[in-house]
C-alpha cells in the first residue's frame, strides 16, 4: 500500500498521507514518496493548486519514532532526492486540509503550506521541546504571533483549532463533513485568478513571512547540541514504550550555566 495517495480534480491535486494506523507519522518511505509527489506537483504543466491532508484521524504525526529508534537516527532519515516543498522552491500554492492531530514535524507541514482548513476537532503542538534539547523557538516568529503565544507555542502546549483560529493560524475551521468540500472551494477560488497573479502573489507573500537572522540560526544550531544527546533517543524510547521518559539533562551539570550566547 503507498503511503501517498494522489488524485486529480482538473487542475487540483489532493495529496493524501495514508498511513493512518500511525496517524501518518512519517517514515522514510512516506518522505521519499511525498518528495517524488511534490516533484511532480512542481513539473506539471497541468496542475496549478494542491491539498495536502492525510487518511483517518490525524492528518500527521510528525517523525515515526518507532523507526527513529530502529535506526538511532532521531529526527528520521531524509530522502536522498529534493523535495520542493521542504526546500523552498514550489512555486504554486498549497491548501492543507488538516483532518486531525498535527503534531510535531506534521505541525511543521502545516506551517509550510499557504492557505489552511481544519475540522473542528483538529489538535496542533510542536513538539521540538519534548524531543530535542531546544523547543520550537522560530514557528510562532514564523507565524508572526505575539511573543507569549510563541513562547507558548515553543514549550509544547497543545492547541484546539479553534484557538490557532482566533489568532490567525487558521483560514478555517469545519465539521469533518465540509473538510475537503471546503478545501476544495478555496483551490477553485484559486484558479479563476490570472495565473501570473497567482504565482507572483504567491511568490511575493512567501517572502515577506519573518525569518530567523542567520546568527540566530548559529546559535540554534549550538543549543542543538548542549546537553545530554542521549535524552533524544530516551524521549523517543518513552513515547514508543507508552512510559514516562528519564531525562539525564546535562552530562556536567556546569554546563546547565554554560549556555552559548549570540555574538
Amino acid at each position: 500500500m503507498a503511503t501517498v495517495e494522489t488524485e486529480t480534480h482538473g487542475q487540483i491535486l489532493v495529496v493524501r498521507m495514508n498511513r493512518p494506523e500511525r496517524l501518518n507519522a512519517l517514515n522514510h518511505e512516506m518522505r521519499c514518496e511525498l518528495a517524488d509527489t511534490w516533484t511532480m506537483f512542481r513539473e506539471s504543466a497541468d496542475l496549478e493548486v494542491a491539498i495536502f491532508t492525510g487518511a483517518g484521524r490525524g492528518f500527521c504525526a510528525g517523525e515515526d519514532m518507532k523507526e527513529s529508534l530502529e535506526d538511532g537516527a532521531p529526527g528520521g532519515r531524509r530522502p536522498p532526492q529534493d523535495d520542493p516543498f521542504m526546500d523552498g522552491t514550489l512555486e504554486k500554492p498549497v491548501i492543507a486540509a488538516i483532518n486531525g492531530f498535527a503534531m510535531g514535524g506534521g505541525f511543521m507541514l502545516v506551517e509550510g503550506t499557504d492557505l489552511r482548513v481544519a475540522v473542528d476537532n483538529a489538535v496542533f503542538e510542536v513538539s521540538e521541546a519534548k524531543r530535542w534539547l531546544l523547543g520550537g523557538y522560530n514557528h510562532g516568529h514564523i507565524a508572526n504571533l505575539p511573543y507569549a503565544l510563541a513562547m507558548e507555542m515553543a514549550l509544547g502546549y497543545r492547541f484546539t483549532a479553534q484557538r490557532f483560529y482566533e489568532i490567525g493560524f487558521l483560514n478555517r475551521v469545519v465539521p469533518a463533513d465540509r473538510l475537503m468540500a471546503t478545501a476544495m472551494e478555496m483551490a477553485e477560488h484559486l484558479l479563476t485568478l490570472p495565473p501570473a497573479s497567482r504565482v507572483n502573489t504567491v511568490h511575493m507573500m512567501r517572502q515577506m513571512r519573518p525569518s530567523i537572522a542567520p546568527n540566530m540560526e548559529r546559535l540554534a544550531d549550538a543549543l542543538h547540541n548542549h546537553g545530554a544527546k542521549s535524552d533524544r533517543m530516551e524521549s523517543r524510547a518513552a513515547f514508543a514504550e507508552k512510559r514516562k521518559p528519564n531525562f539525564i539533562g546535562w552530562d556536567d551539570p556546569e554546563d546547565r550555566y554554560r549556555l552559548p550566547k549570540l555574538d
